[in-house]
């Protein structure tokens, strides 16, 4: 138990779901539905109906604080939902900054094309944490070369793919049943139960960001 609230604390200290658990996300165990308030003690006073606590609204609950607090909480929210460090996050906000377009854009752009996110994307691992440990345990190539790092970023035109090695593992003995009702970005495209194309660059829609990417700008460049 305390092996899962330690990672979905995360969800509940950013009052919304950053599906960090496969599957336990959308089931009724899920803690954002048993325990819709923040973790720790502050987060039991103030959740509805406790002695004294006031009840949330909209995103952040009662837990609004500081500007910086805000955006303090959507960036550790973005670092959780990707499972990055913050080394490596300030590093995309670096590499967003020097390239030409909106800044927030570019930042989910690198976070999407790392390989362990676009092999959760292709339904192979059931979180962003199992497909970086599948990833790291050399289970797929990229454009025919085998590849073990899940930070490698993605380009148009790359084809993922599981190792022929390694399509007999247990991991994947129910793979075609997992994919049968997953549904693709629509920047990738399956070519077959085992391959993945990258057709477009990888990206979000406005309604699918898990964060406020703005207040992470305005963060980072104070």
């Amino acid at each position: 138990m305390q092996a899962f609230d330690s990672v979905c604390a995360r969800c509940r200290r950013a009052n919304e779901k950053l599906f960090l658990k496969g599957d336990k996300c959308i089931s009724p165990k899920c803690p954002m539905v048993r325990r819709a308030y923040a973790p720790g003690v502050h987060g039991v006073a103030a959740r509805p109906g406790a002695a004294g606590g006031k009840s949330g609204g909209g995103k952040g609950g009662s837990r609004g604080g500081s500007e910086y607090g805000k955006q303090l909480r959507e960036k550790q929210a973005l670092r959780a939902t990707y499972g990055i460090r913050e080394r490596q996050l300030k590093k995309y906000y670096a590499l967003a900054v020097s390239k030409k377009g909106v800044t927030g854009e570019m930042l989910i752009q690198y976070l999407e094309s790392r390989l362990d996110n676009v092999v959760f994307r292709m339904g192979f691992g059931t979180s962003r944490a199992h497909a970086r440990q599948l990833v790291g345990h050399g289970m797929f190539s990229v454009n025919g070369r085998a590849t073990n790092i899940p930070s490698f970023q993605v380009s148009k035109d790359d084809v993922v793919k599981i190792k022929e090695t390694k399509k007999t593992k247990p991991v994947f003995t129910d793979l075609a049943d997992r994919l049968a009702n997953k549904t693709l970005p629509n920047w990738l495209e399956r070519e077959d139960t085992y391959t993945a194309k990258v057709t477009a660059t990888p990206g979000l829609e406005p309604h699918e960001m898990p964060v406020d990417v703005q207040m992470i700008v305005e963060f980072y460049s104070r």
